[in-house]
């Protein structure tokens, strides 16, 4: 399966998380977007471990249910392996190289390049265009998975009755997504800036500049570090606890001892991924920071990034300002804005 397949006709954008799954499916609508189709089913605990699924039945059952509560009847999908289990390198070759002659030379570079035998791998590349460094040179984006982190995602896929049209990268989708948002928020293409993607178990910082991701990282921090906190603290379910993903009332005193540390935990934790990103090679002046994932909405979360660091902090909300149908559960899609940036990355590739 291609990593960087393309397809001409809209298809449904399949984000397999940890905690859920997440479809939306969009169509052309004047010069932007609408909605169609959106869902999200929650997965039990165990079935998605490290980003990497360990049960393929019942992830298929879940996409089958989100299938089902969005209304869809496509049957194409795209979906995306984590950045953890991708290995990408920007390579350099001559320009003047015939199509056919590309091929067999990025075959033969990822030869020195990838640490995996390269018939355990799904390999492709992107041709990103001249290089900035010699006129004669073209760059071109080299990705490659362990086929074992590409195949459990396409059994699960393929047991829920869908075909893979698809197969990206979560960092690449999240910075196709970001498109909308930059151009929403009025974001030079020019300006460096810095994607804290929060997961339940995982936080990712990207660093975006034009329509490339310059730098990623990934960080073993979460959002089931305050669920967990909540739980122990206050002798609650997981169910009870979930209460402020719901955005219901709380305990009293939680956001004084549990969420306010759990903010400057989130705080500390991009402090310390932006002092790695500021000793690597591709360092670049990040001039706004965008926070996305499940605890992304936390109210004050980004006042207290911004005030903190003294940098710019917005929440990543892919979802405002585009038209939706009718059919969309309102509501829900805009509760879990700042969970889908991985889903409409691939939604949007549909149009590619």
């Amino acid at each position: 399966m291609k990593l960087f397949g393309k397809k001409a006709d809209p298809v449904i954008g399949l984000d397999i998380g940890s905690t859920s799954v997440r479809l939306l499916q969009l169509s052309s609508h004047g010069s932007g977007y609408r909605i169609d189709h959106f869902a999200m089913e929650p997965i039990a605990e165990g079935v998605v471990v490290d980003k990497a699924v360990q049960d393929v039945e019942a992830a298929a059952n879940a996409i089958s249910k989100a299938v089902r509560v969005s209304g869809t009847r496509a049957k194409s999908c795209t979906i995306a392996v984590s950045g953890s289990a991708v290995f990408t390198k920007i390579i350099s070759l001559p320009a003047n190289l015939a199509e056919a002659d590309i091929e067999s030379q990025v075959q033969i570079e990822a030869n020195q390049y990838i640490p995996y035998p390269l018939d355990e791998v799904s390999l492709d590349f992107e041709v990103l265009g001249p290089s900035a460094r010699n006129a004669d040179l073209i760059d071109i984006l080299l990705a490659a998975s362990k086929s074992e982190n590409v195949e459990s995602r396409q059994d699960a896929i393929d047991t829920a009755g869908l075909k893979t049209k698809v197969v990206d990268v979560e960092a690449f989708a999240i910075a196709n997504a970001f498109e909308l948002i930059r151009k929403r928020d009025g974001v030079n293409r020019n300006e460096a800036v810095g994607f804290f993607d929060i997961g339940y178990d995982m936080t990712t910082l990207l660093v975006i500049r034009g329509d490339r991701v310059i730098y990623t990282r990934d960080h073993p921090f979460g959002g089931h570090q305050l669920l967990e906190e909540t739980q122990r603290r206050y002798d609650m379910t997981a169910e009870q606890a979930g209460f402020f993903e719901r955005n219901e009332e709380g305990p009293e005193d939680f956001e004084e001892e549990v969420l306010e540390p759990f903010q400057l935990n989130i705080v500390h934790q991009i402090s310390r991924a932006l002092q790695f990103y500021a000793s690597s090679n591709e360092y670049s002046n990040i001039g706004t920071i965008y926070l996305s994932g499940g605890v992304a909405s936390l109210r004050g979360l980004a006042p207290i990034v911004q005030q903190e660091l003294g940098m710019t902090t917005r929440v990543a909300d892919p979802v405002t300002g585009m038209d939706i149908a009718q059919n969309v559960a309102v509501t829900a899609l805009k509760r879990n804005a700042t969970n889908l940036m991985i889903a409409m990355g691939l939604a949007l590739r549909g149009f590619d």
